[in-house]
């Protein structure tokens, strides 16, 4: 009989600490639980109480679980972690099962596995060799999560990422570019050959030559960079992504040959903000520091219209130009008049080239314009896309360099 190794369950009585190991139990399991949720199972099972077992169970059902498919796994974990004090030779018969039929293996779903590799991690005992050289019984190992860790890492919601996938995801998202193209131009520089003839040197070197003509100039488009000109929402329900997509936007503003004239930064909550400046900083977070210093309603409320308003009238001529490309990040979420809302966004639009529109919301299968200020804002974008993930802000190059491409905008203003 081998002997088992013990698993790191806290012993204490505290609970709220117990809750937090329940919750990175939930996420080796696969489920998406990020800090976010286990505070809100915290104060939720303080405002419920700790009285009766079923309570509990749906309190933190409630704050876990949002997909169907997880309630099998998450009522597995619970069982394990919970309510069994002699778990692991229950989850050891699960892992390493004993010789069974086809139809005891199919009834030994991947929800019991996961759970309880959740709860095992890595201290898995060596099996014993076998003593006969008779063909053993197969065991189906679960490989549906065998990706890489960095291509699972770019599609994990930003708000679901533990701290040491944040700290990941900030490294993989100082590697990203955002490349533009020129923009085309009617005015022209000097060229060996081209289409144009540049009539006036051509000229002017026939002269030097008295007067006879022996060679042309000729003209090549002068390449135009446009500005890229971002308003990054950092209100309450979009903190976590604001401070990622701010990680990003430093990576930009430092990239040398992507193209961009210049990249202007705003943040806005209650009220806009010019960070540009404070971006320039080698360093990303002495960058962010200043930025954030600066910053006075960080996780605060949303006045979405009245910011966009007051972009238009004190930023827009100077430094928008002429073809500037504006990412709108923000959820939509708004309070203010939706008419003003809509005004705001159609004078933004008409001042720019491409308006792209980043909505973390996007993220969920079942996303509908319902709100009214989502409804104000939709027609009046170029591209509508998510924004919550690493691999949403790759994506962002591509959107760029196809300006026709309205993402998710004709079907979700189909449903308008």
């Amino acid at each position: 009989m081998p002997e088992y190794i013990p698993i790191d369950i806290p012993e204490h009585p505290k609970l709220a600490q117990n809750i937090i190991h329940f919750a990175r139990a939930l996420r080796r399991a696969g489920l998406p639980v990020g800090p976010g949720r286990v505070l809100d199972a915290i104060r939720a099972v303080a405002e419920a109480g700790f009285t009766d077992r079923m309570d509990f169970y749906w309190t933190l059902h409630a704050c876990f679980v949002n997909r169907p498919e997880h309630r099998v796994v998450f009522a597995q974990v619970f069982r394990l972690y919970w309510r069994d004090p002699r778990y692991l030779e229950h989850m050891m018969a699960m892992m390493l099962p004993a010789v069974r039929g086809v139809q005891e293996e199919k009834v030994a779903q991947s929800a019991e596995k996961r759970a309880a590799q959740a709860l095992l991690g890595d201290q898995m005992p060596e099996l014993p060799q076998p003593e006969s050289d008779e063909e053993q019984t197969r065991i189906e190992v679960d490989s549906s999560f065998t990706l890489s860790a960095e291509e699972k890492l770019k599609t994990l919601d930003f708000e679901q990422m533990s701290n040491e996938e944040v700290a990941r995801a900030k490294r993989m998202l100082a590697r990203l570019t955002l490349p533009v193209k020129p923009i085309p131009s009617r005015r022209g520089m000097a060229s060996a050959q081209g289409r144009r003839i540049d009539w006036r040197r051509t000229l002017r070197g026939s002269m030097r030559q008295g007067g006879d003509l022996r060679a042309l100039s000729y003209l090549k488009p002068r390449p135009r960079w446009p500005n890229l000109v971002v308003l990054c929402d950092i209100s309450g329900s979009m903190s976590q992504y604001s401070r990622m997509v701010l990680h990003f936007l430093h990576a930009v503003a430092n990239e040398k040959g992507a193209g961009w004239a210049r990249v202007h930064a705003f943040t806005f909550g209650t009220r806009l903000t010019n960070i540009t400046r404070h971006l320039r900083h080698r360093d990303v977070d002495a960058a962010l520091k200043a930025a954030g210093a600066e910053t006075q309603d960080w996780q605060g409320g949303t006045r979405i219209g009245q910011c966009l308003h007051d972009f238009n009238r004190d930023w827009s001529r100077r430094v928008m130009g002429q073809g500037a490309v504006v990412l709108l990040i923000t959820d939509g979420l708004d309070r203010d008049d939706p008419d003003a809302l809509g005004r705001a966004m159609e004078r933004l639009h008409l001042s720019s080239r491409q308006l792209i529109w980043l909505n973390p919301l996007l993220r969920w299968d079942g996303f509908a314009p319902k709100a009214a200020g989502i409804r104000a804002m939709l027609p009046h974008v170029d591209s509508f896309r998510a924004g919550h993930s690493i691999a949403s802000l790759e994506e962002l190059a591509e959107a760029i360099s196809r300006p026709d491409d309205p993402g998710e905008k004709a079907r979700l203003m189909a449903a308008l």
